[in-house]
């Protein structure tokens, strides 16, 4: 995923428009490596509590919908995060729905508005008992659609 300017300025856009969700989340003192800055993993921890946060509010607590695992995700690094940013501003939204998988748009921004980073997830429902990819059921992609 090697977006150029313009691809760039239109996930920006569709990141702030409806059916987004946001989560303010401090940076830790122990998010900061050895390069005084916030460690490239833990802005996928970052991305992670944005996107289960989004999951909640589509499925609710119910644990039947929550069998979902991460299948692939891509993140572009964008600017360094420090301590001193203090906290930074993630989003997740909807990009498509497949027959077993759900794509998402994920950001992560410093409270300037300055974009740190952009990622996309692919989350495929899982069946607990074959540990195998499985069809959306109808009531996931319904409540996924509304959360979109």
């Amino acid at each position: 995923m090697n977006p150029g300017p313009d691809r760039v300025k239109r996930v920006a856009t569709a990141l702030g428009s409806p059916g987004v969700h946001e989560k303010r989340v401090e940076i830790r003192w122990h998010d900061v490596d050895a390069y005084d800055h916030v460690n490239n993993a833990v802005y996928l921890t970052y991305l992670e509590e944005c996107r289960d946060e989004w999951l909640e509010h589509a499925f609710g607590n119910d644990p039947g919908t929550w069998d979902f695992v991460i299948a692939r995700i891509a993140i572009d690094f964008r600017r360094e995060l420090r301590l001193d940013d203090d906290t930074v501003l993630v989003r997740c939204r909807l990009a498509r729905i497949g027959t077993s998988s759900v794509t998402t748009r994920e950001e992560i921004r410093t409270n300037g508005g300055e974009l740190a980073a952009e990622a996309e997830a692919v989350l495929v429902a899982r069946d607990p008992e074959t540990v195998r990819s499985r069809a959306l059921r109808p009531e996931e992609r319904s409540a996924l659609e509304r959360a979109g």
